[in-house]
């Protein structure tokens, strides 16, 4: 089961992970919270998650297109 659970978290985007770090949250709870939203509200904080990992991906794209070490 750990195993599994790590396969996972490598392989996901990171936004619970960030978000609990940004706002000094547990991790666990802001996943539970995707979890549970998407139940009772049918799966529209899905859309928000999906968003949110769109939105990091395109800064750390713009970050690594703007550092100056890339471009010797």
């Amino acid at each position: 089961m750990n195993k599994l659970k790590l396969f996972f978290e490598d392989r996901a985007f990171g936004v619970c992970s960030r978000l609990g770090e940004k706002l000094n949250f547990p991790i666990d709870s802001i996943r539970l919270f995707f979890i549970y939203s998407s139940f009772i509200t049918l799966g529209s904080p899905v859309i928000m998650y999906i968003i949110m990992a769109m939105t990091m991906k395109i800064r750390k794209y713009f970050r690594k297109m703007n550092n100056p070490v890339l471009f010797d």
